[in-house]
């Protein structure tokens, strides 16, 4: 394709965006479609000779679009909105067109130098504190634009790490590097998002996850307490993951609890995800959920979530950029440069090298609509989800089962008096499916307060009330004939009829099942604490909490079961399934004893070795 064919087919990919765009009502929210149906479509190998390019895009329509969902649809009510305003695309075609890769200031001035200063607006116009803004006087804090919020905290939480055992290692430096390691624990709600665990497995650190309020809400009580007993077994608290806009129930974590407790254990990380709720901070009535911010150490939100902004866009702001680049830096010759001391290199501020110019999106998004256009925005999203929040409770078979604040409601059948708490998850599970099978809507799950719930999210850039409406008839609709049953109404059988037929087969759909029920496809999900680690030869019933197990992992003595400790070794030793062709592993050696000691002992927080009452195997030095 030369340069002439692109000016043609470029501007006919855009009419073809704008009518996708503006047909979307036209078409099904979610495909219908099993695993593997694509291959059956397309030849088994790579076209050894140029095709016409008006084929590509024909079986854009015929084999491409029938396994796509459509994120955009105004009906699609599941998950986060997924950006996608103009501006912001035409932002990702000008990257596209200019191809530079900005892994330093020299690789292309421009791709650092606007990053930067995307950051700074943004960090002032959502509220952050100045120590996180790169241009405030004395400030040694800054941001940088990552791919996604599991991005934000896994860097972050490599960072804590780093300055962890750096830490450790000043005080005790003849113990190994790994020893120090295996005594690092950090700290997570229930509610939080599930990157945090993929963080600590793959930074190969132990993380306690903490039971919530009533209200899907972390408590400083509750955190003290964790810490305060980790410390006491020899472990060493290192960082800690706050939520602000839970992925299941839009919870809020309360910082201003959770800061002083932070504060009052030496070097301990405090992160902020507010992957969704942080661009609701634009607007002056939603700044209050900041408050506590300034005991951070790390703060990140997604535009590309409620902000219009394409995916991927997640902006993260440190109040120290010392400390997270000196856990990232690699510096090899080829990539120095004369002003590599003066200027930001943006490849030591994060997992990858090579990056994107991610921040033209995010400025052209900020000048096309300006901070009253996003606030218009944000509002309009709020005000739709209390509009559905009040259809909901207006029925007295629903319920309301989280605190609506920004665009999420969550809802549930209530049941009738005699089923029990299964029988009930089991209708709401059932009542998703016949919806999500039907097509005319799309949502999804969550489990909040150990209850099956469903999610309705307002995503659509346009959504009008009209939408609600519609998507509320579509629920009570599914609600009725699910609860009623046919003999109840017989002047509806016969559409009941039609519309069963016309949805048995998406009813089989592994696609429906999949959004519906999430153990169909992860059998590993759990929510719940999990029992306390046994050999293969050990009954439940002999199980104590400081029993190691043959996969290696130690869960530290705890008076009740509140929380429990994610710890990676578990999870790469022992199987899930436990599959019969998994090899029998068991570690001896871990019966050893091992004990850090330091010149400073006695002093609480000064050493990470387990007390003579309470010690957790360690492995041996050996």
């Amino acid at each position: 394709m030369d340069v002439d064919e692109f000016r043609v087919r470029g501007k006919e990919m855009v009419d073809y965006i704008c009518t996708y765009m503006n047909t979307l009502r036209k078409r099904r929210v979610t495909p219908s479609v099993e695993p593997g149906y694509l291959r059956t479509a397309l030849p088994s190998e790579a076209p050894m000779y140029p095709e016409p390019w008006d084929n590509v895009m024909s079986d854009i329509e015929s084999k491409i679009m029938p396994g796509v969902t459509h994120w955009q649809h105004p009906h699609f009510h599941a998950y986060f909105p997924a950006g996608n305003g103009y501006p912001s695309i035409l932002g990702d075609m000008l990257s596209a067109g200019i191809g530079c890769i900005g892994f330093s200031w020299a690789a292309s001035p421009a791709c650092t130098e606007l990053e930067i200063i995307m950051l700074d607006w943004m960090g002032k116009a959502i509220g952050l504190p100045p120590a996180f803004l790169p241009f405030s006087e004395g400030s040694k804090g800054g941001g940088v634009i990552e791919g996604s919020a599991s991005e934000c905290v896994l860097v972050s939480m490599l960072a804590a790490r780093a300055a962890g055992i750096k830490r450790l290692k000043h005080q005790f430096p003849t113990v190994d590097e790994g020893l120090l390691l295996s005594k690092l624990i950090a700290y997570c709600s229930k509610e939080a998002h599930s990157c945090v665990e993929k963080a600590a497995m793959i930074s190969f650190v132990k993380l306690r996850i903490l039971q919530p309020d009533e209200h899907g809400c972390l408590r400083g009580e509750t955190l003290k307490e964790a810490m305060e007993e980790d410390e006491e077994a020899g472990l060493v608290p290192f960082f800690v993951s706050t939520t602000l806009g839970t992925t299941s129930s839009c919870s809020f974590d309360n910082l201003l609890e959770i800061g002083p407790v932070v504060r009052k254990f030496p070097s301990v990380w405090l992160h902020i995800d507010a992957a969704y709720a942080g661009s609701s901070f634009l607007c002056p009535e939603h700044k209050h959920h900041l408050a506590g911010v300034e005991y951070a150490d790390s703060f990140n939100t997604n535009p590309n979530k409620l902000m219009l902004t394409a995916f991927d866009c997640s902006l993260l702001w440190v109040t120290n950029r010392y400390l997270l680049t000196s856990a990232l830096v690699v510096d090899p010759l080829y990539l120095q440069h004369c002003y590599d001391h003066t200027a930001i290199d943006y490849r030591h501020w994060g997992i990858s090298l090579s990056r994107r110019f991610r921040s033209l999106k995010l400025w052209f998004m900020l000048r096309s609509y300006g901070i009253s256009g996003l606030q218009k925005y944000v509002r309009r999203h709020c005000e739709l989800a209390k509009y559905f929040e009040q259809l909901v409770r207006k029925d007295s078979r629903f319920e309301v089962v989280n605190q609506v604040k920004l665009g999420l409601v969550c809802f549930r059948l209530i049941g009738s008096p005699d089923e029990n708490h299964q029988q009930v998850d089991e209708l709401n599970k059932k009542l998703l499916t016949n919806i999500n099978a039907s097509g005319k809507i799309h949502m999804v799950p969550a489990s909040f307060r150990d209850q099956y719930v469903i999610r309705f999210c307002v995503v659509h850039q346009y959504a009008t009330r009209e939408d609600i409406e519609y998507a509320w008839d579509v629920i009570t609709d599914f609600a009725t004939e699910l609860i009623e049953g046919p003999d109840k109404e017989r002047d509806l059988n016969e559409e009941r009829a039609r519309r069963t037929r016309a949805t048995l087969a998406h009813k089989r759909s592994f696609f429906v099942r999949m959004v519906s029920d999430p153990k169909i496809y992860n059998p590993a999900i759990n929510k719940t604490p999990p029992p306390f680690p046994t050999s293969p030869d050990t009954p439940p019933s002999a199980a104590t909490p400081d029993t190691p197990s043959e996969a290696g992992s130690v869960v530290p003595s705890t008076p009740k079961q509140s929380s429990w400790i994610s710890w990676p070794l578990a999870f790469f030793f022992q199987s899930v399934d436990h599959d019969s062709n998994d090899l029998p592993l068991r570690f001896r050696h871990l019966d050893t004893m091992v004990r850090l000691k330091s010149p400073n002992q006695g002093r609480r927080g000064s050493s990470p070795g387990a007390s003579p009452e309470r010690r957790v195997p360690s492995p041996s030095a050996n």
